[in-house]
Formats: C-alpha cells, sequence, structure tokens
C-alpha cells in the first residue's frame, strides 16, 4: 500500500467494513496460537494419561509376542498378533487425539469464532503473479515477519539451553544408575523442558495474536472520503435523504394544517409545546391527539389554531405529559382524563357563551 494512502487512513473501520473484510476470512488470527495451546494440551495427556498408555501398551507387546491363544502357523500368528496390537493401540490412542482436535477448535472458534468461506483460496491473479509475489516476498511485512520467527527460535533455545543445563549434575551420573533411573531422569528432563518451551511459546502465540488484531485493525482503517462513500451505501445519497426528509416535513405539515382546524383545543407548554386535542362525544370514548409539535412544529400549531379561532390553553404539566405519552393519533391515557375533561369544559362553556379562541385558562 502506498505511504500517501496509508496516511489518509486516519478513520477507525466501520462495521460494515469489518464485517465485510470478515466474510473474505480477513481475520485476526495466530497460527501459533493453535499450535501452542495443542502441545500444551498434548503435554497435559502425556502427563495424566502417559502412563496409563505405556503401560497398555507394554501389556500388547507381551501378549503379542507370546503368540498365546493365536494359530500355530507362524506367519498367520505374527499376523493375528500384530493387528490386534495396532487396534488396541488405536483405542488407547484416542481419548489422545480427541483432546488435541477439541483443544485446536476451541482455540480457532476463541480468535475468530464460527466462519466458513472460500474466498481465501478462490483464485485471482494477484495471488498468482509472480510481480505480487515477489513484493510480498521483499515487503517490509514479511521482513519483520522474518525477524520475529528467528526471535522466536532464539528465545526457545535459549529457555532449552537453560533447563537442559540445570539437569546435567542429574545426566552425568546416569552410567552408574539402572535402566529404570535413566528412562526416569529421561522423562522428567523431556516433560519439564517441553513444559517450559510450551510455556513460552503460550505467552509469545498469545503476543503474535494481538499483533495480528492490531494490524488487521490498520489494514481495514478507511480515509475520510471512504467513510463518505460508505455512508451514501448504508443511507443513500445525502441529497436524496434530504429531499425525503423534506417531502416527509412537507407531508406532516400538511396533515397539519388539516387536523388542528378540526381540533376542539390546543394545549401549550406555553412555546415549547403544543397539543392539539378532538373530542366528539359520540365517536370517541376519549379525547385524540390530533396534532402536537415542540418548537418550530409548536409554533406552526398555534398560528393555524389562531388563524381558525381554535382555542388555546396553556397548561404546562398537562402539555408535557400529553407530548411524552402520546402519538398523533392516539386516545388520551385514562391518568389525564380528569385534567383534559377540565379543559374541555372549560372550553365548551366558554364556546357556549359566544367565546371561540382563549388565550390562557
Amino acid at each position: 500500500m502506498p505511504a500517501d494512502d496509508v496516511a489518509d487512513k486516519t478513520e477507525d473501520p466501520t462495521p460494515r467494513r469489518i464485517q465485510e473484510a470478515r466474510e473474505k476470512g480477513q481475520v485476526a488470527k495466530s497460527v501459533d496460537l493453535s499450535a501452542a495451546f495443542g502441545l500444551l494440551a498434548g503435554m497435559v495427556m502425556l502427563n495424566w494419561y502417559g502412563p496409563t498408555i505405556f503401560q497398555g501398551m507394554a501389556s500388547l507387546m507381551e501378549k503379542s509376542l507370546s503368540l498365546d491363544n493365536v494359530p500355530t502357523n507362524g506367519t498367520l500368528a505374527l499376523d493375528v498378533s500384530w493387528r490386534t496390537l495396532l487396534s488396541h493401540t488405536a483405542l488407547m490412542l484416542i481419548p489422545f487425539f480427541l483432546a488435541l482436535v477439541v483443544v485446536a477448535i476451541v482455540t480457532n472458534l476463541a480468535q475468530v469464532g464460527f466462519l466458513i468461506t472460500g474466498k481465501p483460496i478462490t483464485p485471482s491473479m494477484e495471488k498468482i503473479s509472480p510481480l505480487k509475489g515477489l513484493a510480498r516476498l521483499f515487503s517490509k511485512r514479511t521482513g519483520i515477519k522474518l525477524i520475529t520467527n528467528l526471535s522466536k527460535v532464539g528465545i526457545i533455545a535459549t529457555v532449552a539451553y537453560f533447563t537442559i543445563k540445570s539437569f546435567l549434575p542429574q545426566l552425568v551420573g546416569l552410567p552408574g544408575s539402572s535402566f529404570i533411573e535413566v528412562v526416569g531422569h529421561a522423562m522428567e528432563l523431556v516433560f519439564i523442558l517441553g513444559l517450559r518451551m510450551v510455556a513460552v511459546l503460550v505467552i509469545l502465540a498469545l503476543i503474535d495474536y494481538a499483533v495480528q488484531k492490531r494490524q488487521l485493525w490498520l489494514d481495514l482503517r478507511m480515509s475520510k472520503q471512504e467513510v463518505k462513500e460508505e455512508l451514501k451505501r448504508m443511507e443513500g445519497d445525502p441529497l436524496m435523504h434530504q429531499r425525503r426528509l423534506n417531502v416527509a416535513r412537507q407531508l406532516a405539515a400538511a396533515r397539519m394544517s388539516q387536523a388542528v382546524p378540526q381540533a376542539d383545543v390546543v394545549i401549550t407548554n406555553p412555546t415549547e409545546l403544543a397539543i392539539a386535542l378532538k373530542y366528539d362525544h359520540d365517536k370517541m370514548h376519549a379525547p385524540k391527539v390530533v396534532a402536537k409539535g415542540a418548537g418550530y412544529m409548536a409554533q406552526r400549531i398555534r398560528q393555524i389554531a389562531n388563524e381558525n379561532g381554535v382555542p388555546i390553553v396553556e397548561r404546562k404539566p398537562l402539555a408535557q405529559a400529553l407530548y411524552k405519552s402520546c402519538e398523533i393519533g392516539d386516545f388520551i391515557p385514562p391518568e389525564l382524563y380528569k385534567a383534559v375533561a377540565e379543559v374541555l369544559a372549560y372550553i365548551f362553556e366558554l364556546a357556549g357563551k359566544g367565546y371561540r379562541r382563549v388565550a390562557t385558562g
């Protein structure tokens, strides 16, 4: 990627870009992490299940070589014996390998989740292009990866060296020991060496996974222009969005212009909120909100009410309660029946006396 392009990528990747990258198989994953936890599981299984495997194999080997209860024909006897040995050995090793498979699957799921995609293996000219291959081979990222791998080898070799060095006093005395003692010391050395190396591998793999995750985040960063283009794809052209918003406002204003003149009263806050109510005793079980608005819309509702002689009553708590609890077309809730009834009774009383518009109650 050119340096100029990298400099322009200053914005965090959007959820859509991350999802698209995931669908292409671009996810943070450390191969070393799966291998390290697999080796750790193998060491634990060998420590716990290894003696059982060795004892079982020794017993099977002894029985197989004794040729007991098998045909007297030599070739047939060996064939039956070794088939028995191999089948029993396979049965003993199944739990061991099953544990390794489970650990590998769990480690991969923990890194990338459940993901099935064939895009990473889809043939493309970029993947088979010799020039692209050479560019990747001699890229800065490849150089860093090489140095990182050499550093890992150096760290593991250092751990191995100091572990073996600590066992040298015991190894020097082995020539005078029995076979069982030699095997025991050797197994202890191998287990401790393996456990320490696996611990180092797990730590290095976790660091590698964190680096991979950070690198993926940097690779997916976007320029301001890319963010704008993605917003256009998700929400449409901003100009079209503004036009749709204007049309919706015009339609709402048209409905309001028709509804407010038919209202019986407009309840205000007095200036920030306005709610127009209509009540027909013969057709409605409760007053209905036919228009409501805040700010400019409230001012417009009051203006239309004034132009059409609709009473305007200032009731701050009631206006706030109606605005929060009702939408246009809703009947008022029962807890507001009494307060609204008082307003309507006041309005109808004034109307009976010849008044039509009320400034305040």
